[in-house]
């Protein structure tokens, strides 16, 4: 049986999620219940693929202590990116964990739904997962011909609906993608100042490679306090919640939500598409649609569409709010 390996790319510092990412990397903030690596995680592993490198960076420390503990089931490469050069150089760095065996890169900051064995079922040597969007210029983008990728497109500048890469993408040719990353490199061809994936692939078939395409229903960025907030919400109505089996004193829950152990919920409605972290302490509070972190506290609050860090306190406030970690923040009337 071929062994197939997982690389997942988590360097990066997230910063347009800060103040969460002033403390916490971007692939460990939580969503549904547990941080957005697991749910990466928990999906590799369903495919049967058990052995993972990660490519690591900010907060490196963190996120190894993270998996290690976790997934004390799975097997992981640490391969460290000091400088954040595109996804390609991310890929790149991977290499010396790579024995030409077929990879399955998946992004470490997006949480996919659809069938990722469709695309690991080839003889060929790759397949990208892609979607159809109706704007691609945020987007790596392909064009196929008889079923074949014949180009390749990082952020192309014009409108049109187009098959864009998802970020999953299933590599048999490991010893071609290489070569492609390394002559990107080597000759420092960039696209928008970095190292793409996408034009490693352009390479990959200028030489040849028979790369197709198979689709992904969708895909979550985690990447902005609004599609965090957006996943959590698809997630838990997906059936990642667990209301059910929450003790409460004097509260109501409104599914779906997701609350760890050890959580006071006490004359409040929580919910729907909540998610409470370990520890988090919530008092005579109104919630929705919003994630709060481990040990938070929330009193005489009424919160909608906001994200509260670890060890923050808020009261006393009505309003959509983006709270950091250990924060204060309170309303006092004169």
């Amino acid at each position: 049986m071929i062994s197939i390996k997982a690389v997942v790319p988590v360097a990066g510092k997230g910063t347009r999620l800060r103040p969460h990412t002033y403390t916490l990397p971007k692939a460990l903030l939580h969503v549904a219940g547990k941080p957005i690596l697991g749910h990466i995680l928990d999906q590799i592993k369903s495919l049967g693929i058990t052995e993972v490198v990660l490519i690591i960076g900010y907060m490196s420390e963190k996120v190894e202590q993270y998996v290690k503990e976790s997934y004390k089931d799975m097997k992981f490469d640490f391969a460290l990116q000091k400088e954040r050069l595109g996804l390609g150089h991310a890929v790149y760095t991977a290499q010396k964990y790579i024995k030409d065996e077929p990879i399955l890169i998946i992004y470490g900051d997006t949480i996919f739904v659809g069938d990722i064995s469709k695309g690991m079922d080839t003889k060929n040597d790759g397949c990208i997962g892609v979607k159809t969007v109706a704007d691609p210029r945020r987007f790596g983008i392909v064009e196929t011909k008889a079923g074949k990728i014949v180009k390749l497109v990082e952020k192309p500048d014009y409108i049109k609906k187009m098959p864009a890469i998802v970020g999953v993408n299933y590599i048999n040719n490991t010893k071609l993608l290489f070569e492609a990353l390394k002559r990107l490199v080597e000759h420092d061809i960039r696209t928008r100042n970095e190292y793409q994936l996408t034009d490693a692939f352009q390479i990959m078939v200028e030489k040849g490679a028979n790369l197709t395409t198979f689709e992904i229903d969708g895909w979550f960025d985690c990447g902005k306090p609004e599609t965090l907030l957006e996943t959590n919400k698809y997630l838990l109505a997906e059936g990642h919640g667990n209301w059910t089996k929450i003790k409460t004193q004097n509260s109501v829950l409104i599914p779906p939500v997701f609350i760890e152990k050890d959580v006071v919920v006490k004359n409040s409605v929580i919910g729907p598409y909540v998610s409470v972290a370990k520890g988090a302490h919530i008092i005579n509070s109104i919630i929705k649609n919003s994630i709060i972190n481990r040990y938070a506290v929330v009193e005489n609050a009424q919160l909608l569409d906001s994200l509260i860090g670890e060890n923050a306190t808020v009261r006393d406030i009505l309003e959509k709010l983006n709270v950091g970690d250990n924060s204060e923040i309170s309303y006092t009337a004169e």
